[in-house]
């Protein structure tokens, strides 16, 4: 029925940001929340239990994330939309929330409006974006995609990421050290990092790497 109330299912790992979504969306007209989930596996299993309208689902949480979760909603079929809230409006996340299968990205800082209207929004199958994510993905439009990481550098990424030394890389590629470490240069210039953590880190996040 059109005056049936929005389900909710809010997913976030911080017990005090899920207590202030819950009671702001509990005291709007046209919400119920049905409950919420400390991380991405129990937001599924809440998910098909509860069978919610809309998700409100952080992407940075222990265990099972935000995008993972996303990801095995669709697989298992729950047609709930994906409203994703985050602090973070960077490429990295932007573009795998949406891939996945969100309807919309905002950030938490959104005023309570923007949250409402985006929930209600999502709930119709709407996309909803944040100001800020709607200008990135307006000048990733107009400008060239940024470079990503030639055949070489992913080989010599991999290797670091499951926990090789500069020399052990270098003999498994049968290239010098020097070269591995001009590379890993290279790869931290591409990335906007500065170490091999944040490297492999950031590797992950745009999924030029999949997790073993």
């Amino acid at each position: 029925m059109a005056d049936d109330p929005i389900r909710l299912l809010i997913a976030d790992d911080h017990p005090v940001v899920r207590d202030g979504l819950s009671s702001m969306f509990a005291s709007a007209p046209g919400f119920e929340v049905l409950g919420e989930a400390s991380d991405g596996a129990e937001a599924v299993r809440l998910a098909a239990e509860l069978r919610p309208d809309v998700i409100l689902m952080d992407l940075r949480m222990p265990g099972m994330d935000g995008l993972t979760a996303i990801t095995e909603l669709a697989r298992q079929g729950i047609t709930a939309r994906v409203l994703v809230l985050t602090t973070y409006d960077t490429d990295s996340h932007v573009l795998p929330a949406i891939e996945a299968g969100a309807t919309g990205y905002l950030l938490k800082d959104s005023p309570r409006e923007d949250l409402l209207r985006g929930a209600r929004a999502a709930a119709k199958g709407e996309t909803v974006l944040s100001p800020s994510v709607a200008a990135w993905l307006m000048s990733r439009v107009r400008t060239p995609a940024p470079q990503v990481l030639s055949q070489r550098e992913l080989e010599v990424l991999t290797l670091v990421a499951a926990g090789n030394t500069n020399r052990e890389v270098a003999a498994r590629l049968f290239i010098t050290e020097a070269t591995v470490k001009s590379h890993l240069l290279n790869i931290y210039g591409k990335l906007g990092v500065s170490d091999r953590a944040a490297a492999v880190a950031e590797a992950y996040n745009q999924r030029l790497l999949t997790p073993p």
